[in-house]
């Protein structure tokens, strides 16, 4: 029976999405390795892992984004000499090349938003418009083996766990919501911030969303 009632919890995977992320974008190596371990014990894959990790330089830069691959694949091998194997999961399907990467990341930027995404800071630095579209909202976006609520609970993890960028932050809580994150859902992630990450992270998303949904609505 379908029901048209919002979902107001998220999965143990999805909650686990919120460490791994902040962790790799604050480069706390040792604090990753144990976000990875009980991401993977909740059902992640290999390739689950690898595709947050792989996101995470859009948002923290390639040398934590490297380093975070590098704490994956040991604990995988430590994972497999304690007698676990980790499903590898599914890759991505083929992503467009050349001209059709812009056109296709702007495409995806849109659908993620909404609406076309414009600014003063893009007609000032054109530059920065195109790499976004073609690397983050193209190379990345387009790859299909982690669906985009996953992509964005890492973002925003990974944004609340970071000082000073508290207005990219809430573009991409807007973007969750707007993805179909429900206000709970994104509080329960509030929630796992504060438990599991600090309370910092937590404060910083629970903020976001108060502009957005406040707590009493």
């Amino acid at each position: 029976m379908q029901t048209d009632i919002a979902p107001s919890r998220l999965s143990a995977k999805q909650q686990a999405i919120g460490p791994i992320a902040a962790f790799a974008s604050t480069g706390d190596l040792v604090r990753l390795a144990s976000a990875l371990d009980s991401g993977l014990d909740a059902g992640l894959s290999v390739g689950d892992c690898k595709e947050i990790l792989v996101q995470m330089y859009a948002y923290a830069g390639f040398p934590r984004s490297l380093n975070a691959l590098g704490v994956l694949m040991k604990t995988v091998d430590t994972r497999k000499r304690r007698g676990i194997n980790d499903p590898e999961g599914d890759g991505p399907g083929p992503v467009p090349v050349g001209d059709a990467l812009l056109a296709a990341g702007t495409a995806n930027q849109t659908k993620l938003t909404g609406a076309p995404v414009k600014g003063p800071v893009f007609d000032f630095a054109p530059a920065i418009d195109q790499y976004l579209k073609t690397h983050l909202f193209g190379d990345i976006f387009a790859r299909n083996n982690l669906d985009w609520q996953s992509r964005e609970l890492a973002t925003v993890a990974a944004l609340a766990a970071m000082n000073g960028v508290e207005p990219q932050l809430l573009s991409h809580v807007r973007v969750s919501l707007y993805q179909g994150l429900t206000p709970p859902q994104l509080r329960q992630f509030a929630d796992v911030l504060a438990e599991r990450v600090g309370h910092e992270a937590a404060a910083r998303a629970r903020a976001a969303l108060d502009q957005l949904s406040p707590a009493n609505q």
